[in-house]
């Protein structure tokens, strides 16, 4: 079959949640960011492996994303849409219990006069400017809010993976600030707060990308394995080139593997002649371009012709990837492509 293989470890991710969690206090609850559909792995899987773990708080991105984890998981749960109460979201936000995420005076309004009573968040901007209620419009808001009861009120940091910037400490006081008093209970961290200390932990913390495998979280058990299938193998002379724009020259005599995916797949094309795979615990490296559907590898050096070979596995995650071509774990896990087919290990009850 010339379809790339992830294998996704359930059980991994349970195991990541749980070290972070075990990071907090006691009096902090551990929820769980599977916006973007678990970061790519499927957020009907790993939302339920969640909950059977014993995780009572999700968060998503928009309410579409919190309806397909709200079928998943079904009822209990609660699931916070990041975005908050969007126009046209209300029917699905009520029908489904769903707990938006207010930002602005705008959604509050919208959300008191279309859902009077159900459940809310709101977040409060402390330094990011990307969401959340400005001071200014806090202090005016905060007594209708605190009087209706959010279910949360939180912030977000915007440079947790650099502990020692100053901006941790300046957000954190600022939060603090804005909700000083109140009896409700407060969220200002995901993974990389987490690793800054209980200081940042307050009542809820949100792990997203250390459950998957990825870093500032350097203890993440490794959740995903890519393998690419071999297509067809080759022998090439000394002198001959290899792929697209001849971006590879044998130096000697080379056996080149050609395997089933590409930048269709959410193969960053800057991979061509840097990347290694896999073979066991034998590099192999990428030769010549990453073309749409087909990846070209040197394997001259095993002593057997692979039926496929690892791109990601426990060697080299999804950050090993993401340093050869200056991007970021998230982006790497968020691109692997729909036409991989996905299975599952772990994750039962």
């Amino acid at each position: 079959m010339a379809t790339a293989s992830l294998r996704i470890d359930l059980d991994a991710i349970v195991s990541n949640w749980r070290a972070l969690d075990a990071l907090t206090g006691t009096a902090t609850e551990s929820g769980a960011v599977v916006k973007a559909d678990s970061y790519g792995l499927g957020a009907d899987r790993v939302a339920r492996a969640l909950a059977r773990a014993g995780c009572r708080k999700f968060f998503v991105a928009c309410t579409e994303e919190g309806a397909a984890v709200r079928q998943a998981i079904g009822e209990g749960p609660e699931i916070f849409i990041f975005s908050g109460h969007c126009a046209g979201d209300t029917e699905m936000i009520g029908d489904l219990g769903l707990v938006p995420v207010l930002n602005s005076p705008e959604q509050l309004t919208r959300h008191f006069e279309a859902l009077p009573g159900a459940p809310f968040g709101i977040q409060l901007d402390t330094g990011m400017n990307r969401l959340g209620f400005e001071p200014e419009d806090w202090i005016t808001a905060a007594p209708a809010v605190l009087h209706a009861g959010p279910k949360l009120i939180m912030s977000h940091l915007y440079c947790s993976d650099e502990p020692a910037h100053p901006a941790n400490a300046a957000q954190l006081a600022e939060f603090r600030r804005m909700t000083e008093g109140m009896s409700v209970p407060r969220s200002l961290s995901a993974t990389g707060g987490i690793l800054l200390g209980r200081e940042f932990h307050f009542d809820v913390v949100r792990p997203g990308v250390g459950m998957y495998g990825g870093l500032p979280f350097a203890g993440a058990q490794p959740v995903v394995t890519l393998s690419l299938p071999v297509v067809q193998v080759r022998d090439v002379r000394p002198g001959e080139t290899v792929g697209y724009s001849a971006a590879w020259t044998a130096r000697r005599p080379s056996r080149i593997a050609t395997v089933a995916a590409g930048y269709a797949d959410g193969l960053s094309r800057r991979l061509g002649n840097v990347a290694t795979v896999w073979f066991g615990d034998t590099p192999c490296p990428v030769v010549g371009r990453v073309s749409m559907d087909l990846i070209t590898v040197d394997i001259t050096d095993l002593d057997a012709v692979p039926k496929e070979l690892d791109l990601l596995n426990h060697r080299q995650g999804v950050d090993a990837i993401a340093d050869l071509i200056g991007t970021i774990g998230y982006e790497v896990l968020t691109s692997l492509g729909r036409r991989y087919a996905r299975h599952y290990c772990g994750g039962n009850p």
